[in-house]
């Protein structure tokens, strides 16, 4: 998922202020952060983990990510990837993102 965002929208992790990942309570092997920091550059940038709303019927098995970053270029040049079946949760988002990619 953070090859994704940072291939889709080139920003340095400099620019970063920080992180919150969330995840479903059906994942609880290891924290995202954790896993975050194991990457180059990342270790420098506070992240937090919490754990999603359990809400009948929502998508399993689903981690979020948002990032606080200062970006040089306007919001809507963002690209907000939604990957596998999180696709479902904006698919206004995931048809924009292949149309502009």
């Amino acid at each position: 998922m953070l090859d994704a965002i940072e291939t889709r929208n080139q920003f340095d992790l400099q620019e970063v202020i920080s992180v919150i990942f969330t995840a479903t309570r059906d994942l609880n092997a290891i924290f995202p952060a954790a896993i975050a920091r194991e990457r180059g550059g990342w270790d420098c940038v506070p992240l937090l983990d919490v754990q999603q709303m359990q809400v009948e019927g929502s998508l399993e098995r689903c981690i979020r990510v948002l990032i606080h970053v200062n970006l040089p270029y306007p919001p809507l040049a963002i690209c907000h990837p939604y990957l596998r079946q999180a696709q479902s949760l904006r698919p206004d988002w995931s048809l924009a993102e292949s149309r502009l990619r």
